[in-house]
């Protein structure tokens, strides 16, 4: 008895060729599916990457932005310490405005006192001593007058002379400030030359000589006045010292 061979059973109703070409259609699918899998896998693993990426930006620009708060939070404090350094500049300063605003009314307060003083030493300048003194350096003087005044309207020529000293052939202008300073010094030399026009004016030949004082005489305000040819006059004491000026006195 034969054996029978059997037969591979197909779907009913397809040939061997339907199924094995659906066989192939079916292989193709699943490697496409291979495929697009594969790509949504790489594109899973870019996203991932990036989204890795950006966490990493993040916690930089967050580590950043931390540093960038505490360097602001520096910046206040130490804003702050300056403000409350120019804060206490400020009132230091104004201290200081007010300290010297005191010392500088103490020092009007003394000026007026010296001006008072000065009163005190035109009166020395009219004594006799002041005479006795300038005959000690060789000047001759007979007399003294106190604030004397010229008035020439004519040939508009004014000025006072605090005190002048005269003989028949000299006199000196004494010219008395608190605190002497050159621009004194120099409205002496222009008195002086008022005082040459007035005299040429009126027919007085005599020569003139000049000396300033003061209560207050700095060194080179004093070697000022000497260069000038004037004597100064300063106090000392009770009473006051005449320094004659370098080589011979100007005479006007």
């Amino acid at each position: 008895m034969e054996a029978v061979q059997a037969q591979p059973s197909y779907p009913q109703g397809l040939s061997f060729e339907q199924v094995w070409a659906g066989l192939m259609e079916n292989r193709e699918q699943l490697r496409e599916n291979s495929i697009l899998i594969k790509e949504l896998a790489e594109k899973h693993d870019r996203r991932m990457e990036e989204t890795d990426r950006q966490m990493k930006e993040t916690d930089r620009q967050m580590k950043e932005t931390d540093r960038q708060m505490k360097e602001t939070d520096r910046r206040m404090k130490e804003t702050d310490r300056q403000m409350k350094e120019t804060d206490r500049q400020i009132k230091e300063t104004d201290r200081q405005m007010k300290e010297t605003d005191r010392q500088m009314q103490e020092t009007d307060r003394r000026l007026g006192k010296l001006g008072l003083r000065m009163g005190e030493v035109v009166e020395y300048l009219v004594a006799p001593n002041l005479l006795k003194k300038f005959r000690d350096l060789g000047l001759n003087f007979l007399k003294i007058n106190q604030n004397t005044n010229i008035e020439d309207y004519d040939n508009s020529i004014f000025f006072e002379i605090d005190a002048f000293l005269e003989n028949s052939n000299k006199a000196m202008l004494v010219e008395a400030k608190t605190k002497l300073t050159t621009e004194y010094v120099n409205e002496h030399i222009e008195r002086l030359e008022k005082m040459r026009a007035y005299s040429d004016l009126h027919g007085d030949k005599r020569s003139f000589l000049g000396a300033v004082a003061g209560v207050v005489v700095t060194a080179n305000v004093k070697e000022y006045a000497l260069r000038q040819g004037f004597y100064v006059i300063e106090p000392s004491g009770e009473t006051f010292n005449i320094t004659p000026p370098n080589g011979q006195p100007k005479e006007w």
